[in-house]
């Protein structure tokens, strides 16, 4: 089996990819249970102990988003438990099928270009890409492959920090999500700063969903990944498909 790893800006996420035995001869390559820890900037001493466990992989494939010391750490750690270098993706000008828009590929994230790259295997034709977590990261992709460029917000929790740090409003402990009854607005001031932290991503989402849609012709996908889109997704007024770790559906056509 391979490893593949997609460090984020909190979590580090982890699944293999083998082939599945059970589906004869021309199965193809299988991705695991996958496994969430955060990481603090360095390598959970958790990780450790599931890795422990592991078969040695044919090799390790990463997706770095979490800087360099972190990868450093992650390469000492691979080095000592199974004597391999990872190897750490790098966003593309063009590949599997994708034109990035920026004039220097570099500077968009690779998990951003993960994510588009397994986005258009898994739904060809225009897509908007949101990966819904530390921040949010919206992608605009047309239906050949041309990728339009992105925003990026700052998460769910961000922003309700953001605007305590920035404030007199007291804290307060963590407000419930709205549920799908409740009205958009609040009639308290944590109510009214937990629902707005939700409804304007999801707002955001709507208003792109809608200029790709003039610009394509055609109605898109809205495609949502990461570990609050489960929570943005009620909330957006048009059909959503939640793809989970699409990072690592990415990392897994790498490899």
């Amino acid at each position: 089996m391979d490893l593949l790893i997609d460090i984020g800006n909190t979590n580090l996420r982890w699944a293999s990819l083998g082939d599945d035995s059970t589906a004869g001869p021309q199965a193809g390559p299988v991705l695991g249970e996958v496994n969430t820890l955060r990481h603090h900037g360095a390598i959970p001493i958790d990780l450790l102990a599931a890795w422990d466990g592991l078969p040695a992989p044919r090799k390790v494939l990463v997706g770095n988003v979490g800087g360099a010391e972190l990868a450093a750490h992650l390469t000492r750690t691979v080095r000592s438990l199974w004597g391999l270098d990872p190897g750490f993706a790098a966003t593309r000008a063009e590949g599997f099928g994708v034109r990035i828009a920026y004039a220097e590929p570099g500077r968009l994230g690779v998990d951003r270009w993960l994510a588009l790259i397994a986005a258009r295997r898994r739904a060809p034709g225009p897509s908007l890409v949101i990966d819904a977590g530390t921040a949010i990261t919206y992608d605009l992709l047309l239906g050949d492959g041309t990728h339009l460029g992105g925003l990026i917000l700052p998460g769910v929790r961000l922003l309700r920090n953001a605007l305590m740090a920035g404030t007199r409003i007291p804290p307060w402990a963590d407000q419930p999500d709205p549920g799908p009854g409740d009205p958009v607005w609040a009639a308290d001031t944590a109510a009214a700063v937990a629902g707005a932290s939700l409804q304007a991503p999801s707002a955001l989402a709507e208003r792109l969903w809608m200029r790709l849609r003039d610009r394509a012709g055609t109605e898109p996908h809205l495609i949502l990944t990461g570990g609050d889109a489960e929570r943005l997704a009620p909330l957006v007024g048009v059909p959503v498909r939640i793809l989970p770790a699409l990072v690592l559906q990415g990392l897994a056509l790498l490899a």
